[in-house]
């Protein structure tokens, strides 16, 4: 990747010792962007940039992917997580915290857990009202150890919550040969910005351990003391816009926002389906 020349990089390591990678940009009060599942900090470079008049933007790549290698383990939990999330607004001197999906989890809960943080954004955290997907999680498990990388894609969306309706009804066969089809036409698309999915579907383990780990424990959520602005799109998943809802009555703080149009990759680039300078307008409100 070339940076232009308003970004630089930073780097720091993590209580265990993992190494976090960063991009800065900006300039104004510090914010640091924890992306979701498959998402690294380029997925938020439109993010970035639109609130660079603003804000000075960290955008680091979580555990597991981009500049933070990390070989997962099943020990891992979300406070290892909320850990890397200290560690950046140790060095940076950042006080916001913005999280998409898993990354939004991990943000309520280093918010929970973490005194610097004075004020939090998150965009659409999963909580889900039947329980956590756990049977479906050990299966992707199973097929990341097994290689199988076709298998795990589908079964990660469909523990996501995320798939759409044919990955929900047509036969796993068939989703397979078109989960083939998806990996190796990504692996063919042309420029190095983005890692290929190859490489970033085993690291949804993470994801599915901090999702977990505070599966039914949103009520604990209600000890966040700092203002959390509640960000949803009106095209997203009917599960993931409750849980907005509910987050606006567990919150004693909370400020909740609907974005017209905007589906559940409104925060990353548009190549990759997102409205980055919706999201960036809402965010700026909220933090500059």
């Amino acid at each position: 990747m070339t940076s232009d020349a308003s970004e630089s990089r930073g780097e720091v390591t993590s209580r265990d010792g993992t190494r976090i990678g960063f991009l800065r940009r900006g300039t104004g009060p510090g914010l640091v962007l924890v992306q979701g599942a498959t998402g690294t900090a380029e997925h938020y470079r439109e993010l970035a940039a639109a609130l660079s008049p603003h804000l000075t933007v960290y955008s680091p790549d979580r555990r597991g992917r981009g500049r933070s290698p990390r070989p997962y383990d099943g020990s891992h939990d979300i406070a290892r997580d909320v850990q890397d999330v200290e560690a950046v607004l140790a060095e940076t001197g950042a006080r916001g915290v913005f999280g998409l999906s898993s990354g939004a989890v991990i943000t309520l809960e280093a918010a929970r857990t973490l005194p610097q943080i004075t004020r939090a954004a998150v965009y659409e955290p999963p909580f889900y009202p039947e329980g956590f997907p756990w049977a479906l999680v050990r299966r992707f498990e199973a097929e990341v150890d097994a290689g199988d990388l076709p298998s795990a894609l589908i079964t990660s969306l469909r523990a996501a919550g995320t798939a759409p309706a044919p990955v929900r009804v047509l036969p796993r066969p068939v989703l397979r040969l078109l989960a083939a089809g998806v990996l190796a036409a990504d692996a063919r698309t042309p420029g190095p910005r983005y890692l290929r999915l190859r490489r970033l579907l085993p690291g949804i383990r993470y994801d599915f351990a901090a999702v977990g780990g505070m599966d039914g424990k949103v009520a604990t959520l209600a000890s966040v003391q700092q203002p959390v602005l509640l960000l949803s799109g009106t095209r997203s998943p009917a599960f993931l816009q409750q849980s907005v809802r509910t987050l606006e009555d567990v919150l004693p703080r909370a400020e909740r926002v609907e974005l017209d149009g905007l589906s559940h990759s409104g925060p990353w680039n548009r190549a990759r389906g997102g409205r980055p300078a919706v999201v960036a307008h809402a965010l700026q409100r909220f933090f500059a």
